[in-house]
């Protein structure tokens, strides 16, 4: 790689880093969970979002960012979960900056003091993300069954940048002969000691420990409080 473009990449990366430092202090802040879900596309993000939300949003106050290159048609199926949702249209750009995200959260205007937990769905691409942090508190990379099980050992710099690792569609894992154990030590080679679940969205298998890990790390341990539309009208969050 040319040094011009060696300089570029580090000029931006640096810049990138500093914003999100200041989002992190932000976040710390306002006591809200921070999660990034990263994948490859068709790795089942939004539905796992989805079912997260829904599962969440009875007894906490979430939101999420939804980043793709085009179209708004993962916002509009996560509002189904909850009000507070927003797009990020990124266009030819194959992953979200913290520029992004703190121009989304400023254009809808939300309070996030009034928040438990903000989820970020990142572009589809396993590769791309992981240079960027975004102040997150949680970094999640998903895999499908149907990706195989050397999915940590093609994109090791993806998974030693996350904190937990989902693997999604279980409940076809013996269709595809998809073997789990195989792929949990392909983790433990490039990761050690990333906690791995294995879930699906469809049955909703695996989804009981994962929500509790959620909650066992929302800040302040805050109590959950019954959760309606109505305490948290769309006037409020700039819908």
């Amino acid at each position: 790689m040319p040094p011009r473009i060696v300089e570029v990449r580090r000029n931006v990366l640096r810049k990138n880093d500093e914003l999100a430092g200041a989002l992190r202090e932000r976040f710390a802040r306002a006591g809200v969970l921070v999660v990034n879900l990263v994948s490859s596309p068709g790795a089942g993000k939004t539905a796992l979002l989805e079912e997260t939300l829904r599962r969440m949003g009875a007894r906490w106050r979430v939101a999420a960012l939804v980043g793709d290159l085009a179209t708004d048609r993962d916002a509009q199926r996560l509002a189904r979960a909850t009000p507070m949702v927003r797009q990020i249209t990124t266009g030819t750009v194959c992953h979200l900056d913290a520029a992004m995200v703190e121009a989304a959260l400023d254009s809808a205007g939300w309070m996030l003091e009034s928040l438990d937990a903000l989820f970020i769905e990142n572009v589809g691409n396993l590769v791309c993300p992981s240079s960027y942090d975004l102040g997150e508190g949680l970094r999640v990379v998903l895999l499908s069954v149907t990706e195989g099980e050397d999915k940590p050992l093609k994109y090791p710099t993806i998974f030693n940048s996350a904190d937990r690792a989902i693997v999604t569609k279980i409940d076809l894992a013996q269709a595809v002969g998809f073997d789990c154990e195989e792929l949990r030590r392909n983790v433990e080679a490039v990761r050690p000691g990333l906690p791995v679940l294995e879930l699906s969205a469809r049955t909703g298998g695996g989804f009981d420990a994962w929500i509790q890990a959620l909650e066992s790390v929302v800040p302040n341990a805050r109590e959950p409080v019954a959760v309606s539309r109505s305490d948290t009208p769309r006037d409020q969050f700039g819908e």
